[in-house]
């Protein structure tokens, strides 16, 4: 399997080489040259497997010659074995047609866990090879971060700097990272938004000084490894709802368009996706995009799901891409002219090959407290605001009652207890696991947004790789 870049001027990659890299060198993303795919038999054949064993037969392909078949296995294994729940990502049912796939079982309580235990496998695994060093430079609006975190903390050859706005992600989310006092970990708090942040990394992934020094990867969802583990929960939750004979919608609370191009890419395999819904606040670009070709980022607004506080959504390039005919050179065009004005119109070929699969629906406040409250009142459920956005745009749908639609459960309610406790009157208390959270120490640089202070300070705290 080889990787090539959304923006065509970038070396095609194998698997091991876009782990590691992250970002393509010429600031494009890697995809796939070629979709893999099942037959409506191989799907069949993989009804009741447990988690780890359906997420190596799915990432196989993926993976190509960079792992052995025992090897890709054995990572499966330790990665979902740290989650709290022996399904991985169970399924519950709301009502007759909507169901609820819970992603926060992980150590972090987010669904970001479900993908980063493993990449920090994989990073670690590859890294052995070159007894090189790596340095993971990464943005999160809450969930990411503390994920990455736990993923990698006190890992050999890896340094991790975590960047999130200052004041705009919850008390559980930042403390989840802060707490985290492993002597590779490094957190930045800094004066902006989580836009701000995300371009400050990919500034990095650019800066030839940089990169000369320090061997830079990312571990957002701009990292193919990470998306594609998300890929193995759609199929899960497929196969339990009847497929590959039944269609199966998704609705997916979104900011970064990750988690719903991996269903995209789900269905690119054979999975018969009838729609993928994406679910967005208040912060509603890719709700616009989606419904009027118009991809316009305007000012952040702030709101009780941080997570989707985003207005410039990376994974979106790679739909783009695949959507647009795979021509990279004109797709960076395109990309050059939106991050110069803030501002682009998607093409025909672009909408119409969106328009197949995704719907799009946007949730104010008082629509994603309703959707709370529905849950709590009528089913008995405590979901988190992202969620809720979620289940707003899935009872939205206008489906039939014949499909199933499942929302994504991106988060535990207790990771935002005070905007749950407002919608419901309840207040939901964290697992045992973390249960002492707030008694921990923090410990996090407050920076500027400005570039140069923040690379300084990667510079003053980063290994140089070998080549450095």
């Amino acid at each position: 399997m080889q990787y090539v870049s959304t923006r065509g001027s970038a070396p095609a990659l194998d698997f091991e080489g876009v782990t590691l890299a992250g970002l393509a060198s010429d600031g494009g993303l890697y995809i796939p040259q070629e979709w893999p795919r099942f037959s409506e038999n191989e799907i069949a054949s993989m009804a009741g497997l447990p988690y780890a064993e359906l997420a190596a037969r799915i990432m196989t392909p993926f993976v190509g010659n960079s792992l052995s078949q025992d090897k890709l296995r054995e990572l499966c294994d330790t990665a979902y074995g740290r989650f709290a729940h022996a399904a991985v990502t169970p399924l519950k049912q709301f009502d007759e047609q909507n169901w609820l796939l819970e992603l926060f079982h992980g150590p972090t309580l987010a669904f970001k866990d479900v993908a980063l235990q493993m990449l920090g496998l994989l990073f670690e695994t590859f890294l052995a090879r070159s007894d090189d060093h790596l340095t993971i430079v990464g943005a999160t609006s809450g969930d990411t971060g503390s994920a990455a975190i736990d993923a990698v903390a006190g890992r050999e050859r890896i340094d991790i700097f975590m960047l999130h706005p200052n004041g705009r992600v919850s008390d559980v989310q930042r403390r989840q990272m802060t707490t985290v006092l492993a002597p590779n970990v490094y957190n930045i708090a800094i004066d902006g938004s989580f836009d701000d942040a995300q371009a400050t990394v990919k500034r990095m992934f650019g800066d030839a000084a940089m990169n000369g020094r320090y061997r830079i990867t990312a571990v957002n969802s701009i990292n193919w490894a990470r998306l594609m583990a998300q890929i193995v929960y759609y199929f899960a939750a497929a196969l339990q709802l009847g497929a590959p004979k039944r269609k199966v919608a998704f609705s997916v609370p979104t900011g970064n368009f990750g988690d719903v191009f991996a269903g995209y890419v789900a269905a690119q395999m054979g999975l018969p996706i009838e729609r993928l819904i994406v679910a967005t606040n208040v912060n509603d670009i890719l709700h616009r995009a989606l419904s009027n070709g118009d991809y316009s980022a305007g000012e952040v607004t702030p709101t009780a799901a941080p997570s989707m506080d985003i207005q410039v959504s990376s994974n979106f390039e790679r739909l783009l891409f695949d959507c647009g005919g795979r021509d990279g050179m004109a797709l960076a065009d395109q990309m050059r002219g939106f991050e110069g004005s803030k501002s682009m119109q998607l093409t025909n070929a672009q909408r119409q090959g969106a328009s197949g699969l995704f719907t799009s629906e946007r949730a104010d406040a008082d629509q994603m407290s309703a959707a709370m409250r529905w849950a709590s009142d009528s089913c008995g459920e405590i979901v988190d605001p992202h969620t809720a956005i979620g289940l707003h745009a899935a009872r939205n749908s206008g489906l039939g009652s014949d499909v199933p639609v499942v929302t994504l459960a991106t988060a535990h309610p207790a990771k935002f207890r005070d905007a749950v406790e407002r919608a419901t009157g309840l207040r939901p208390s964290l697992p045992a696991r973390v249960g002492d959270l707030f008694a921990r120490e923090e410990r996090y640089a407050d920076l500027s947004g400005d570039y140069e202070a923040i690379s300084a300070y990667v510079r003053d705290h980063a290994t140089e790789c070998s080549n450095g």
